[in-house]
């Protein structure tokens, strides 16, 4: 993420307007007006991924509109995907009203005005409306709605968002794409899943997506060292040979993939101030490595480096070893 706006970059009085420059630059123009506080507090990061762009923002109470006027201006027609991370919020869009709660999703379009309050953050989602392969009458049904982030289709697509914005890798163009791509399936499948039209799913979105969530299913259950492919597999309702095919696609196996992530929370863990007192046999057995001796032979075989040679080298040096990075929802 590259941020783009820090409300502590401009004197007081300026802030609110440097805001809405650069909230016009990344989303859309939108007029603002502050609530109580006389001073604008907030930032904004951005990530491109071709097509699409995701913002993760932090702000002040504020009212903003976005009027015919300026949708005359300039209108990029797009449809934003907001997820609500905290704070109060209530939008208006076609006559209709949204109040999302933290963890709730939103959908709203840069053709049609809209007014809006809010104070706290969110984490947005923008590509053209062209891209979206669902008829227009039925998008149009999910407009200024709040809807579940926790459960089904919008958990992932919120779990993805989140990753992306707190652990986004340094990326190629051609990660960028593939992202891009990755974003527009997730949320192709949840504006499906809400409106109950999932046959409406092109074929191939619809494989990209079951990949995605079968990735995030392995993720859940990384600690557990006994997952086998046939238990993924029939908690997908496919069969083992199904699931390697489909993991064969992209270049790695469902043994490799599972592996990868595991060594790669152990990483996290022994380079975590927080956990320097944690054994490392112990945050081995937690990741899935019961046999202390496995894990240290795996951890050397990619990093070049015993674990608890890491573990000082990072705590007591302030070095890492290099990692290869790691696409969230793609194999790494």
């Amino acid at each position: 993420m590259e941020k783009v706006f820090d409300s502590n970059d401009f004197p007081a009085r300026d802030a609110l307007s440097a805001w809405g420059k650069a909230t016009a630059d990344a989303v859309m123009p939108t007029s603002f007006k502050l609530v109580g506080d006389n001073v604008f507090r907030g930032w904004v990061s951005t990530m491109s991924l071709g097509a699409a762009q995701v913002s993760a923002m932090a702000y002040s109470s504020y009212l903003t509109s976005r009027t015919p006027k300026l949708i005359r201006v300039s209108d990029p027609e797009i449809i934003v995907c907001c997820v609500t991370n905290c704070g109060s919020h209530m939008v208006e869009q076609n006559r209709k009203r949204a109040t999302p709660r933290p963890g709730e999703l939103v959908f709203l379009e840069s053709s049609h005005p809209f007014e809006s309050y809010a104070d706290g953050g969110n984490i947005l989602i923008h590509f053209p409306r062209a891209l979206l392969p669902l008829p227009a009458r039925h998008i149009s049904q999910l407009i200024c709605r709040a809807l579940p982030g926790d459960q089904g289709m919008g958990r992932l697509l919120t779990a993805f968002l989140t990753h992306l914005t707190e652990d986004g890798p340094s990326q190629t163009p051609q990660d960028a794409a593939r992202l891009g791509n990755v974003s527009l399936d997730l949320v192709t499948a949840a504006m499906a899943h809400f409106l109950e039209r999932e046959s409406d799913i092109p074929p191939e979105s619809r494989q990209r997506v079951l990949y995605t969530q079968i990735l995030s299913f392995i993720e859940r259950h990384l600690c557990d060292s006994s997952l086998t492919a046939g238990e993924v597999a029939a908690a997908h309702h496919m069969s083992v040979r199904s699931l390697h095919r489909l993991f064969q696609q992209h270049g790695v196996t469902v043994r490799s993939w599972m592996r990868s992530q595991r060594l790669e929370r152990c990483r996290r863990d022994l380079a975590d101030p927080l956990k320097r007192h944690t054994p490392i046999q112990a945050i081995g057995a937690r990741w899935g490595f019961p046999r202390p001796a496995d894990f240290t032979r795996a951890f050397r075989a990619v990093h070049g480096i015993t674990p608890s040679g890491y573990r000082n080298q990072v705590l007591h040096h302030g070095t890492q070893a290099g990692t290869p990075s790691q696409v969230p929802g793609t194999p790494g």
